[in-house]
């Protein structure tokens, strides 16, 4: 397993980060033996870092995560995350700090490596969005997290770097975070690249360019697209994340690049996930799994590599269409 560069913080992170989220659900659906050999298989891999979250399951994925881990002796590196609501009666960093106390007690653990904002970030506020304000002015999210590295509760502070690219680039580069998940595959790496004038999507801005500029490491979430990129089954978990998309257009998009690049590749699945680690600026791709056969399957990809330049110039020649069939 491949390491790399996890920002400026001096971790060394494998190339594949063990996702725990729902859309997958390992952790969360599973029998305890299936949890316990995944989690086994994947540390056996060199997969350094598992990533959870409080609203997985919700609160499964944590509380597995507490037992397993407390079953094996690797150092791993173990991220988590909180949502704030902006009609409760208690402060930001209260909230966080809340939060994350029941996310460590789920854990077992004194502390994390890493803690992230689960909330989207836009101009204006309302449901899940929260505003730049509401990060990084006085008394607000990034005082919050600061406290808790002060107390040793958490060593590093990231966001979710979703909804409005310009409101995300400012907390970006305010030198507060140190980590960004950031929405990226092979439908919409908006994120990474300036996309043709005939591709239409949520335009991320390039914004991975931006975290490299600013030391902010990248873990590129829905690198499967959740699951529509892996399989033509659904599992009425593949909500959409950004805008100007939905089911169907997913899937279409994604017929598109398969019938252009064809099994040379691997599996539809390996082919998506050798896609997101062809970009050297990504620290880690956060993988979900439903079954132990699919964390065989994205080892395999990890271990055969990013795609070849040839696979990547084919791409490009579907996004300049907007994925029009062929």
């Amino acid at each position: 397993m491949r390491q790399r560069d996890f920002g400026k913080t001096g971790l060394k992170v494998s190339e594949m980060i063990f996702g725990s989220g729902n859309v997958g659900g390992l952790l969360i659906r599973q029998d305890d033996d299936t949890k316990r050999k995944a989690i086994r298989t994947a540390l056996d891999a060199g997969v350094n870092w598992i990533d959870t979250a409080v609203s997985y399951g919700p609160e499964i994925s944590e509380q597995s995560l507490g037992w397993l881990l407390e079953e094996v002796d690797d150092k791993l590196f173990v991220s988590t995350k909180f949502r704030i609501d902006l009609d409760s009666p208690d402060d930001i960093a209260t909230q966080i700090e809340n939060s994350l106390q029941g996310s460590l007690e789920r854990l077992r653990r004194d502390s994390v490596d890493l803690l992230q904002l689960h909330n989207h970030i836009g101009p204006e506020a309302g449901g899940r969005v929260i505003t730049v304000e509401h990060v990084l002015g006085p008394n607000g999210v990034a005082d919050g997290l600061d406290r808790l590295k002060d107390k040793g509760l958490i060593r590093f502070a990231g966001i979710t770097a979703l909804n409005d690219a310009d409101s995300v680039r400012d907390v970006i580069e305010s030198g507060r975070i140190d980590s960004a998940q950031v929405y990226y595959n092979i439908l919409n790496p908006s994120a990474g690249q300036a996309m043709p004038d005939g591709w239409k999507g949520h335009d991320l801005g390039n914004m991975i360019a931006r975290c490299k500029a600013n030391g902010v490491a990248v873990m590129a979430i829905r690198v499967l697209a959740a699951g529509v990129l892996a399989t033509t089954e659904r599992h009425g978990r593949e909500g959409m994340i950004t805008k100007d998309t939905d089911l169907a257009n997913e899937e279409r998009c994604a017929k598109a690049i398969h019938d252009a690049l064809g099994p040379e590749y691997g599996t539809p699945a390996q082919t998506a996930l050798r896609f997101a680690i062809s970009n050297p600026d990504i620290s880690g791709a956060i993988v979900g799994m439903a079954e132990p056969s699919h964390l065989d399957e994205a080892l395999a990809a990890i271990a055969l590599g990013p795609l070849p330049r040839e696979a990547l110039d084919r791409i490009q020649t579907v996004y300049a269409t907007n994925f029009a069939a062929s």
